[in-house]
């Protein structure tokens, strides 16, 4: 039987949660004629690539999932394009990639209803689950490509204001059915393999963040439209492998993946303008705060690092994102 889907999971330190995900995935097996799930141990070390080796051994599992093992950590595009580039060169090179997240839990059928979809709509280039928070709430997807509105709003925090500029708002409303969007999350995300060889894999200047929306936007230039399929519902426990949930003061890839982004897309003034847009709205945000005694609820030196990383600052030349486990080993080295 030839292969239909990869699915591709990313593990960086969330073994636990890895090995969750592919429980959840195991009656989509079923499902599913023509499915496999590639693993990328992403550069966790430790007894991981170990544990993850036992599972699919006591499990029975060996028939449709494949271990890799890199390091050091390649971030997400980087994984994900070790596993994309060799199935692209194989002779049973299937139709569908599919993006999963290692921190999610797919619910019964959302595979197999993404599969669906796309065979049926030969038009469409990708689409994304609903995802929801494990409390059943819904969770950020799907999205409007960011702006200046965008930055303003995000800046602000300010209900009237947001309301005003809702039509521009980064989180897009949840479709009923399924309908077109800009772009969905990287955390559930199918594929078509022509969307991939029309535009190559994931920009790999990216690292992790942001990498999706430049995905989902390069699809639209070339023609491929990027769709929600609402009854498609994966459980998301956003930000498990990098953190960026619970740190106190947001990572500097995450600065330098939004620059990248703006810079590489829509070029030096534009870029300008957003950081411009941010940085009022926020300093605005900060001074309204003070006055009426509203809690900080903003990350620590937000407003600092994002001076520190915009245009104003770091020039206009488009860079690749550095790699946190490249620096450790190039400081350990010196």
């Amino acid at each position: 039987m030839s292969t239909k889907l990869i699915v591709i999971i990313l593990n960086y330190r969330v073994t636990d949660l890895t090995i969750d995900c592919l429980h959840t995935l195991e009656p989509e097996i079923e499902r599913i004629p023509g499915m496999k799930v590639a693993v990328c141990e992403n550069g966790t070390g430790g007894d991981a690539v170990e544990r993850i080796s036992r599972e699919i051994s006591e499990h029975d599992w060996a028939h449709w999932i494949e271990l890799t093992a890199v390091s050091p950590n390649r971030g997400f595009t980087g994984g994900n394009n070790i596993i994309i580039r060799k199935w692209l060169e194989s002779e049973d090179c299937p139709p569908y990639f599919l993006l999963l997240n290692a921190d999610t839990l797919v619910k019964p059928g959302a595979i197999e209803l993404l599969v669906q979809f796309m065979d049926n709509n030969p038009e469409v280039g990708i689409a994304g689950s609903q995802l929801e928070l494990p409390n059943g709430l819904r969770q950020g997807s799907p999205f409007r490509f960011q702006g200046i509105a965008t930055e303003l709003d995000r800046g602000l925090g300010l209900g009237i204001v947001s309301r005003l500029l809702s039509r521009w708002s980064s989180c897009a409303p949840m479709p009923l059915t399924p309908s077109p969007v800009d772009w969905v999350s990287g955390a559930c995300m199918i594929i078509r393999r022509e969307v991939i060889e029309a535009i190559g894999p994931l920009d790999e200047g990216f690292y992790t963040y942001y990498d999706d929306i430049d995905f989902c936007l390069n699809a639209r230039r070339k023609g491929w439209a990027t769709w929600c399929v609402p009854d498609s519902r994966v459980i998301h426990i956003a930000g498990q492998s990098t953190g960026i949930k619970t740190l106190k003061r947001r990572p500097k890839y995450w600065f330098q993946a939004r620059r990248r982004f703006f810079l590489k897309n829509y070029g030096a003034l534009y870029t300008m303008l957003v950081d411009a847009a941010f940085l009022i709205g926020f300093a605005l945000w900060r001074v309204r705060r003070v006055i009426q005694g509203k809690p900080d609820t903003a990350p620590p030196h937000l407003l600092f690092d994002s001076l520190r990383h915009s245009v104003f600052v770091t020039g206009f030349k488009v860079r690749d994102v550095e790699n946190p486990a490249f620096c450790r080993m190039e400081n350990r080295a010196g």
